[in-house]
C-alpha cells in the first residue's frame, strides 16, 4: 500500500532539506567531486559512442582520459603560458592604465576634474572607498595564495573522480533506478529523462558555444593587434553561458583597452567593437540555435536568478549546481502545471475545461 501524499511530501521535503544542508556545510570540500561529476556527465555520450564502435567501457574511459590529457598538455605548452603572461602583464600595467585614463579624461572631459562637479565628487568618493577596502582586497589575495595547495589537490582529484564516474556511469544510473519508489518510478524516470535532455542541450551545447566564442574572440582580437586580446577573449568566452554578460563585459573591456592603445585609429577601435557585435550575432543566430536548441526551457532571467541565488548562498559550488537545479525545477514546475490543469481544482466540478 502506497504512503499517503502528506507522508510522501514530508519525506521528499526532508531529502531536499538534507541536500541543501549538505551543500551548505561541505561547500568547497565537494568542489572536485562536483566538477568531476560534471565532466563525466559531459563525456558520457562520447563513451557510449565508443562502446557502440566495439570498445569496452573501461577502454572507452581510458581513450577519453588519454585524449583529454593530450589536449591539456598541448594547451599547457602552447596556450596557458601566453595566457598567464598576458594576465600578469595586464595586472602589472593596471596602474599605468589608470594614469593614462586620468590623462585621457583631463584632455577630453576637463569638467570631470572641476572640484565643484558632481562627477568629480563621485570619483573622489569611489577612490576613497577603494583605498579603504584595499586592505581587505590584499588579505583576500593572500588567502587565495595560501590556498595554492588546494588548487593542486583540485587538479589531481578532479581527473581521478571524472575517470571513475565515467567508467561506472551506466552502473550508477542502474543502481539509482533500482532505488526508485516503485509506485512513482515511471513518473520519476520520465522527469529525469526530461531533465537530462534539458541539461544535455544546455550544458553540452553552451559548453561548446563558450569554447567556440572564446576561441573566436581571442584569435580575432590578437589578429587586430589588441594587447591582452587572448586574456580578454578567453574571459569573454568563459562567461558566455551567462546570457549577454560575456559579450557585454568582454566588449566593454576590449573596447576600453582599444581606446588607450589605438586612440585616433578609429578603424582598429571599430574592428574591436565589430568583433564582439559579430560574436553576439553569430551566437544568437547560429551557435545557440544549432548547439543549444530552442527547447531547453531555461529562460535567461530564471538562469541569472539561479546563478545569483545559489552563488550567494553556497559560493562557487552553488554556481556550479545552479544550472542543474534550475533545469530540474523548471521541468518539475512544468510537470506540476500539467497536473494542475488536469485536476478538478482547475477544470471544475463538472470536469469541463472552463477556459
Amino acid at each position: 500500500m502506497a504512503l499517503p501524499v502528506k507522508e510522501q511530501l514530508k519525506y521528499w521535503g526532508i531529502a531536499a532539506a538534507a541536500f541543501l544542508v549538505t551543500l551548505w556545510f561541505l561547500g568547497d570540500v565537494i568542489l572536485p567531486f562536483v566538477i568531476g561529476g560534471a565532466i563525466a556527465y559531459f563525456l558520457d555520450p562520447v563513451a557510449d559512442r565508443l562502446e557502440g564502435m566495439g570498445l569496452s567501457r573501461a577502454a572507452s574511459a581510458v581513450v577519453i582520459s588519454l585524449a583529454a590529457l593530450l589536449i591539456f598538455v598541448i594547451m599547457a605548452l602552447l596556450v596557458i603560458p601566453l595566457l598567464v603572461e598576458q594576465a600578469v602583464a595586464l595586472f602589472n600595467i593596471a596602474p599605468q592604465l589608470a594614469r593614462d585614463l586620468q590623462g585621457f579624461l583631463s584632455d577630453h572631459f576637463p569638467s570631470i576634474f572641476q572640484p565643484e562637479s558632481t562627477l568629480h565628487k563621485t570619483l573622489l568618493s569611489l577612490g576613497e572607498t577603494i583605498r579603504e577596502r584595499g586592505g581587505q582586497v590584499l588579505q583576500t589575495l593572500l588567502n587565495s595564495a595560501a590556498s595554492l595547495i588546494d588548487l593542486v589537490l583540485l587538479i589531481v582529484i578532479v581527473p581521478v573522480v571524472a575517470f571513475y564516474l565515467l567508467y561506472d556511469w551506466d552502473h550508477l544510473i542502474a543502481k539509482i533506478d533500482g532505488l526508485l519508489p516503485r509506485d512513482h518510478a515511471p513518473v520519476i524516470r520520465d522527469l529525469a529523462s526530461q531533465i537530462d535532455r534539458t541539461l544535455a542541450s544546455f550544458i553540452r551545447g553552451m559548453g561548446t558555444v563558450c569554447l567556440v566564442l572564446g576561441t573566436f574572440y581571442a584569435i580575432a582580437l590578437m589578429l587586430v593587434g589588441l594587447q591582452f586580446g587572448l586574456v580578454v577573449g578567453a574571459f569573454a568566452g568563459l562567461i558566455t553561458f551567462i546570457p549577454y554578460v560575456g559579450s557585454i563585459v568582454g566588449g566593454v573591456l576590449a573596447v576600453g583597452l582599444a581606446l588607450f592603445q589605438f586612440w585616433g585609429d578609429w578603424l582598429s577601435i571599430g574592428l574591436v567593437a565589430a568583433i564582439f557585435v559579430s560574436g553576439q550575432v553569430i551566437e544568437g543566430n547560429v551557435l545557440t540555435p544549432k548547439l543549444v536548441g530552442s527547447s531547453v526551457g531555461l529562460h535567461p532571467v530564471w538562469l541569472i536568478f539561479a546563478l545569483s541565488a545559489f552563488g550567494t548562498l553556497f559560493g562557487f559550488v552553488g554556481m556550479l549546481v545552479a544550472v542543474p537545479v534550475a533545469a530540474s525545477l523548471g521541468v518539475i514546475t512544468r510537470f506540476g502545471t500539467e497536473q494542475y490543469k488536469d485536476s478538478r481544482l482547475y477544470r471544475g466540478l463538472d470536469g469541463q475545461d472552463k477556459g
